[in-house]
């Protein structure tokens, strides 16, 4: 690269560094300005703020409870009706919470919005979609031109007499699927949106002969859905594919919630509105301000490890992270991703990530001084060999992320957004930031061998040799945390520690007499009520222009009530005849927890297949399997002989670790794979020398990615708020695990499955070659 290249190159950098530092920065004043603003009780629907939008534990949101009107409801229905619920409230955001209130009430809470009433008449809607024909069989028109109503038509008789008389020739339950779309509109050209519908197979030919009898008549058939027609199409053409386009759209988010709404169907129950609410953070306003904070300072700490541990190496990888740190930023607010605590721990996975694809490159290059190489081709060949272990490392966690965004639901494809989106900036800001930016600073003049460093040839490390011990110490802490659970399960108590989002609880709605700031509840009110109840999870939620305020703890018994009522009377003044109690749901469902399990289960099969296609060893691809169970085991252990709280952020933290001790894992297979290319020999103690050089040569790389990962939970825990802590320290524990399986026990269980399973097992064939 000649140096007038290089010079332009590290000028636009650093202006892209400037810039996307501006604006990044900007984006986060914005948001936490936002957030205080609407703590405060401000008006914030006139101000236009370039802010990300926060979930409930971060932001607050609305919080509409609805009334079930019928009489004695089965458990069945108001579970269907939740889960309908659910997948109502996901059209508008990824995250959001539902959940039954006492005997009668069901609960929405969704995020990032101000107003109740955009969102109020669509989600409790019944949702029943009629197609109507034109006339009855003796010639009545079912429904006239109007107007003055919704939709321009009114019905002239009962939809059930419709139904009754063979009007009404299909369904909503004759919909297979439903998608938002555009076409283009005959007449003017133009897009406009629409509804597609495919119909299933045993509705196909009924629809078909419907729609050839309307043809034949030039009659229409009207699209009849929530109490209004939607749309009422003249029959131009025979419909005999299963194919129907629902237009009329006014834009194409209708379209979209329609399609939504179609696909989930009739809500069984009949809902009344019974309170909507704008209601405050769950964690309080300090929550992501505290994060900020603990992600500034550990950027900065990680760039200063970085150049002072690799010198000008570590200067290039410290820019490539800044803008690593303002892209994703950036993208979580353009793609409008609703950011919560998960999605805090898919970005710190990120930048670990993006780290240890800088080191592994580091490594590599040094490595590659010390073979002889010249600086500018060590830096060439640096980058050409770590390839192939960046590549596998973040594939891998990306296709785990890409499946649990398929099949996960709220806080699961919540994190798996931003996860996905920290990996693909992770690998480009290492892999072709970084390296133009090396490669530039190597143009303009540092070219000294000294700066880039010199790997040392170290001695390697007996790691295969002590294999039984690393699997006792591991059994020994798993068999703990089963034993734990199973004492604690035995003394009555629960196995975990679940908190309301697992198990449900109580909601204490009080007035307090005056408004509270968000603040003051932290300050105040939390403390007070964790202390008294022994419970660090306690939510508390002000009500925006109310003196009331909502507690929602653990279940609490009538003794718990009573002292928690003393408490509320005494210290805060509240009357206790305006205290309110309700039994509330877990507002994390059996459905999302089905969906997030088998979200997991399906990510490490994807992950398996990659590994053995890319090794063209399933012993690898199963060790590395294997050695993940082993972590989440080892975290599941620390939540039960902790008691941490299990909550929804537990599902979010072994994401975290399953994507990290992957990722820490095939870095060293890929290693060994290395050394091992062109060797014919087969005897175990070839294998273990082998096993124990890839480790030796990796364990700097895998010390400083897990320091620096560390680094960035640690402050998290240090400056979070009693929530985040409890979210940070399992996921601290889940790092150094992660670190320790990688070394001590995957590529020992790799050692022990090559000597003894499979094809070309080597036991075998050292037995063989002694006959």
């Amino acid at each position: 690269m000649k140096k007038g290249k290089a010079v332009v190159i590290l000028v636009f950098i650093l202006a892209c560094v400037g810039f996307f530092g501006w604006y990044g920065t900007t984006i986060i004043t914005d948001t936490e300005k936002k957030q205080e603003a609407t703590a405060d009780g401000e008006d914030v629907s006139e101000k236009k703020f370039q802010n990300i939008k926060l979930g409930l534990d971060l932001s607050g949101g609305v919080s509409i409870t609805y009334q079930i009107k019928d009489e004695n409801p089965s458990k069945t229905d108001i579970k269907d009706t939740i889960a309908k619920l659910e997948e109502r409230a996901g059209s508008y955001t990824t995250e959001y919470s539902v959940y039954q209130n006492g005997d009668d009430r069901i609960t929405v809470e969704i995020p990032g919005v101000d107003d109740p009433n955009e969102i109020l008449e669509d989600l409790g809607s019944p949702g029943s979609l009629y197609f109507i024909s034109q006339y009855d069989s003796d010639g009545n028109a079912n429904y006239t031109a109007d107007s003055s109503v919704d939709g321009g038509y009114k019905l002239n008789y009962d939809i059930q007499k419709l139904i009754d008389n063979g009007s009404v020739v299909m369904d909503g339950n004759d919909v297979k699927s439903a998608e938002a779309t555009y076409q283009q509109e005959s007449q003017t050209s133009s897009q406009e949106p629409v509804v597609e519908l495919k119909l299933k197979d045993d509705a196909i030919d009924k629809w078909g002969e419907v729609t050839t009898a309307a043809k034949e008549k030039g009659q229409s058939i009207g699209i009849y859905y929530d109490d209004h027609f939607i749309s009422v199409p003249t029959v131009s053409a025979a419909i005999t594919d299963g194919n129907c386009v629902i237009n009329g759209m006014k834009n194409y988010d209708e379209a979209t919630q329609l399609a939504t709404f179609i696909r989930v169907g009739a809500i069984n129950l009949e809902l009344e509105e019974m309170e909507s609410n704008v209601v405050g953070a769950q964690l309080g306003s300090a929550a992501l301000t505290n994060a900020v904070k603990a992600a500034v300072i550990g950027l900065i700490l990680i760039m200063v490890f970085m150049i002072v541990f690799y010198g000008i190496l570590g200067v290039a990888a410290s820019v490539a992270l800044c803008i690593y740190s303002t892209l994703t930023v950036a993208f979580i607010y353009w793609f409008e991703i609703t950011l919560t605590l998960p999605g805090i721990a898919g970005i710190i996975l990120g930048i670990g990530m993006a780290v240890d694809a800088n080191v592994i490159v580091f490594a590599r290059i040094r490595e590659e001084i010390s073979a002889g190489k010249t600086v500018y081709a060590a830096i060439n060949e640096g980058y050409k060999k770590a390839l192939s272990a960046i590549l596998d490392g973040q594939i891998t966690t990306f296709l785990a992320a890409l499946v649990l965004m398929i099949l996960g639901s709220g806080t699961v494809k919540g994190f798996a957004y931003t996860l996905m989106i920290s990996i693909i900036l992770s690998m480009f800001t290492a892999l072709v930031v970084a390296k133009y930016i090396t490669r530039a600073l190597y143009a303009v003049g540092f070219r000294k061998e000294k700066l880039y460093g010199k790997a040392k040839k170290r001695k390697p490390v007996k790691f295969i040799k002590n294999r039984v011990k690393y699997f006792i110490i591991s059994a020994v802490i798993i068999l703990a945390g089963i034993v734990g659970m199973a004492v604690h399960a035995a003394n009555g108590s629960h196995a975990l520690n679940y908190s309301l989002e697992f198990m449900g609880g109580t909601s204490t709605t009080a007035d307090f007499g005056k408004e509270y700031t968000a603040s003051e509840v932290e300050s105040d009110i939390v403390p007070a009520v964790s202390d008294l109840l022994d419970d660090k999870s306690v939510q508390v939620t002000t009500v925006s222009g109310s003196s009331k305020v909502t507690l929602k703890t653990r279940t609490l018994s009538l003794d718990e009530r009573q002292k928690l009522e003393d408490l509320l009377t005494s210290k805060f003044n509240v009357d206790d005849s305006t205290i309110e109690y309700q039994s509330i749901s877990s507002t994390v469902s059996g459905e999302m927890r089905k969906n997030a399990v088998v979200a997991v289960i399906v990510a490490c099969i994807f992950m398996l297949l990659y590994i053995w296609f890319r090794f063209k060893d399933i012993r690898f691809a199963t060790s590395a399997i294997l050695a993940l169970v082993h972590d989440v085991l080892v975290v599941i252990t620390a939540y039960a002989l902790i008691r941490i709280s299990v909550g929804s952020t537990f599902i979010a933290c072994i994401l975290t670790i399953v994507g990290y001790s992957v990722n820490d894992t095939i870095v060293i297979f890929d290693r060994i794979r290395e050394n091992l290319h062109g060797i014919k020999k087969t005897t175990p103690q070839d294998l273990a020398d082998i096993a124990d050089e890839s480790l030796t040569q990796t364990l700097s790389r895998s010390i400083n990615t897990s320091l620096t990962t560390f680094i960035m939970v640690l402050l998290l825990y240090i400056l979070g708020v009693a929530s985040i802590k409890e979210f940070a320290l399992p996921l601290m524990v889940g790092l150094l695990c992660g670190a320790y399986s990688s070394i001590f026990i995957a590529t020992e269980i790799w050692y022990v499955m090559k000597l003894h399973l499979g094809k070309g097992k080597i036991v075998k064939k050292a037995e063989k070659k002694a006959e």
